[in-house]
């Protein structure tokens, strides 16, 4: 017949049934080790009390002139049973018999052995010796005492006392039923603790057992290594109980972190803020000194300052490609607006031919292509390297459009995109982001200008940026590459953000200050490689 496969206990379940076997096994140890213990302390004591009688009769005076008569002839038994039946039963012993020296009876709890001889050996007390021994007698086995009495150095009779093993086993069996109960209230005490934590440990368990919680952290190990986002456990105090790789590399952490508390690891302000944060957070952008990282986090369920779970996601290279979409959405509005300006020049021109006036169409088109080619070989000699070259050409058109004329200094010098050179993607953040933000700075402003320089300095590339806008607010020059400063509204400021982490990036550096026109200059200084064997 088919039967279908039992499922696994628990691993609470078999703590449980372990530690239940195992209260079990430790009561019954104790229980028989309580045993041995007490019957061989019921046997010394019994063995002491026999002995304590025995001598206590041996020495008594009556008992000693009771032997001197005898040896005159007089009956002993007449005097000395009714005192040992006294002595018995006043002292707890189950015989007291007093004999002469050849071994014969004078006393006996049945009186019909009285006459009889003693059963057992008696031949240590006729050398004058008190001895116990265990023997079985007319009362069956007991533990019995035999001392002498002497008469002037000489044994003249002896006296032994004795309890039975009988009355022994039922004076241990009244400890033992009490032992009895202390060991099942000691079980049931244990089974019941056993079963207490047992059952919690079942509900953090969730009732999985050993092989399911092996199983699963595998799992939980090759998908906390295994996923690009960055994890990281916080307890009640903030400190780091788990990290992954994912996230040591995206927040730069080296060594041990387990313990550490967030306030300690050294990032910037805004995101330590961001960790230690008690609400929830979802999606929240923190730079930083390399990256752009998205931020979310939750607290553990379960009531109780419990901990965090942070999940941080690598934006860095989309807020890259964020910018480069800007820049080309400039180009395309550069050259719509041109293409505008195109459009309006050509109706000029025909207007002019139609109107009969073709010399005056011809130095107009020649006058527009001299100053549209004169700006594009004048950046094109001061910088060099294209990908500027066709970010400053777009960005010089889109300023022009909005007012704000957009020049190359004379100092500049060309840039060849050489080895040397930061990545072009790099410089684009930063002369893009500078510009832009010079740009709406500068909006509005009657005669506004921006300046640019690109050239080699040493051995950095420099890259300023200045305008003849109404420049910085007083002691703001140490805030303006900070996360979030901007004086555009609520979700701006990440533009000089991420030019100050591009110059940080390559070591380099970034610093804001007044312009000589009076406006705001913006320089970062980016250093150029080395060629090797240069």
């Amino acid at each position: 017949m088919f039967r279908l496969p039992r499922p696994p206990r628990s691993l609470a379940g078999q703590l449980f049934a372990m530690q239940v076997l195992l209260v079990a096994v430790v009561v019954a140890g104790c229980a028989v080790f309580a045993y041995a213990t007490a019957r061989g302390q019921a046997e010394d004591a019994a063995r002491r009390q026999a002995g304590a009688v025995a001598r206590a009769v041996a020495d008594s005076p009556s008992v000693q002139q009771a032997v001197r008569e005898a040896a005159r002839g007089t009956d002993a038994s007449a005097a000395l049973q009714p005192y040992a039946e006294r002595v018995r039963v006043d002292s707890g012993v189950d015989f007291v018999t007093i004999m002469d020296a050849t071994g014969r009876r004078w006393t006996h709890p049945d009186p019909r052995r009285i006459g009889e001889p003693f059963l057992g050996n008696t031949a240590p007390a006729l050398r004058g010796e008190t001895f116990s021994e265990t023997y079985t007698g007319t009362l069956g086995p007991s533990i019995r005492v035999v001392t002498p009495v002497t008469d002037g150095g000489r044994v003249v009779a002896m006296v032994s006392a004795g309890i039975t093993v009988r009355a022994i086993s039922a004076r241990l069996a009244a400890q033992l039923s009490a032992l009895a109960w202390v060991a099942a209230g000691a079980l049931a005490l244990g089974g019941l603790g056993t079963y207490v934590v047992n059952a919690r440990l079942r509900r953090h368990t969730h009732g999985m057992n050993a092989a399911e919680l092996s199983r699963m952290y595998d799992y939980h190990q090759a998908a906390l290594h295994g996923v690009r986002e960055g994890l990281l456990m916080l307890d009640g105090h903030r400190r780091i109980t788990l990290i992954n790789d994912a996230g040591r590399e995206l927040l730069g952490l080296r060594g041990p972190m387990t313990g550490t508390p967030v306030a300690e690891l050294g990032l910037p302000a805004p995101l330590t803020g961001a960790l230690l944060a008690d609400r929830p957070r979802t999606d929240e952008v923190h730079l930083t000194a390399d990256r752009v990282l998205v931020v979310s986090s939750s607290p553990v369920a379960g009531g109780g300052r419990r901990g965090t779970v942070v999940t941080l996601r690598d934006h860095t290279e989309l807020q890259v490609l964020t910018g480069e979409l800007d820049n080309e959405r400039g180009f395309t509005e550069a050259l719509r607006s041109q293409a505008h300006e195109a459009a309006n020049r050509l109706h000029t021109m025909v207007s002019l031919i139609e109107l009969g006036r073709a010399q005056e169409a011809v130095d107009f088109a020649t006058a527009e292509l001299e100053l549209a080619q004169a700006l594009t070989d004048e950046v094109i000699t001061a910088v060099g390297e294209p990908v500027l070259v066709a970010l400053l050409l777009g960005k010089a058109a889109q300023a022009h459009e909005r007012g704000v004329e957009l020049v190359v200094t004379r100092d500049s010098s060309a840039i060849d995109g050489g080895p040397g050179i930061p990545p072009a993607r790099d410089l684009v953040t930063v002369l893009g982001n500078l510009v832009d933000n010079a740009v709406e700075a500068l909006t509005g402003v009657p005669g506004a200008r921006i300046a640019v320089t690109v050239r080699p300095d040493g051995d950095q590339l420099l890259l300023r940026v200045a305008d003849n806008g109404p420049g910085l607010p007083e002691g703001a020059a140490a805030d303006v590459f900070r996360r979030g400063w901007s004086g555009k509204g609520e979700g701006r400021g990440l533009g000089l953000a991420l030019v100050r982490q591009v110059a940080h990036r390559h070591g380099g550096s970034a610093h804001a200050g007044a312009a000589p026109a009076g406006g705001a200059e913006f320089t970062v200084r980016l250093p150029l490689a080395r060629e090797v064997g240069a």
